[in-house]
């Protein structure tokens, strides 16, 4: 029998399922429009992701029919505990010491422990990257820095729900600022981005803001600029300190 706490799981998990492949055919139709390796390997890891989720979903309700089989009643008690399920991959995992509570091992976080929110800035110039990476550390926000579009996602996919804003570049390797902001809206459309830019069309700026882009920082900002538009997008939001 599947007791409410599976049903809750089997719901969630089938969710993830369900845009996990909407990505794949995301990525499918980005790989034959630009034919890059980038996309493919992309492609690969999403694949990777929704056949562990099918087989969790698998074991998960087969273990419960098993439970039901050798108890003898379908609704008697189960003869032994069910194994767990295999979580999502990429799901986070707490972790202890100096990481930050729940975000996996392989994902580099500065200031682990600070009392703010946790900021993801996606940007391939180093300089620029450690500039605003080392402002907010100081200020007591948790930092996680991607180099480019694909490795950002590959983090918001694992760790969306913890992540208060992104400070989005706008020219990035391969995959432009629009072109990652679409898929970021993709997998939660209530994610909370800012673009950050020397250079950039207005009219794809335009775009951006009428798809639910929070805001825009010019470069090259200064400290005060940057931690203004943080803490302002942050507060509009409504998300809580983490």
């Amino acid at each position: 029998m599947l007791h409410q706490n599976d049903l809750k799981w089997i719901a969630k998990t089938s969710t993830e399922l369900n845009t996990v492949l909407q990505q794949i055919a995301r990525y499918a139709d980005l790989m034959k429009r630009h034919k890059g390796d980038d996309y493919i390997d992309q492609l690969n890891q999403q694949v990777e992701i929704a056949t562990q989720s099918a087989q969790a979903l698998f074991n998960r309700v087969t273990s419960k029919i098993l439970e039901n089989t050798r108890s003898g009643s379908p609704n008697g008690p189960a003869a032994t505990s069910a194994a767990p399920a295999p979580e999502l991959a990429g799901e986070a995992q707490e972790s202890t010491g100096e990481r930050a509570p729940g975000i996996p091992s392989q994902i580099a976080v500065l200031n682990p422990n600070g009392p703010r929110e946790l900021i993801l800035i996606i940007d391939d110039e180093p300089e620029i990257a450690e500039f605003a990476s080392t402002i907010l550390s100081e200020e007591g926000y948790k930092v996680i820095v991607a180099r480019d579009g694909f490795e950002a996602l590959k983090i918001f996919q694992q760790i969306h729900r913890q992540i208060g804003l992104i400070i989005l570049d706008f020219f990035l390797p391969v995959m432009d600022g629009d072109a990652v902001f679409e898929e970021l809206k993709a997998l939660n459309p209530g994610v909370n981005v800012v673009l950050s830019s020397g250079f950039a069309e207005q009219n794809k700026i335009g775009a951006m803001l009428a798809q639910g882009l929070r805001g825009f920082i010019p470069k090259p900002y200064t400290r005060e600029k940057l931690l203004e538009q943080v803490r302002s997008t942050l507060d509009a939001s409504g998300r809580p300190i983490r």
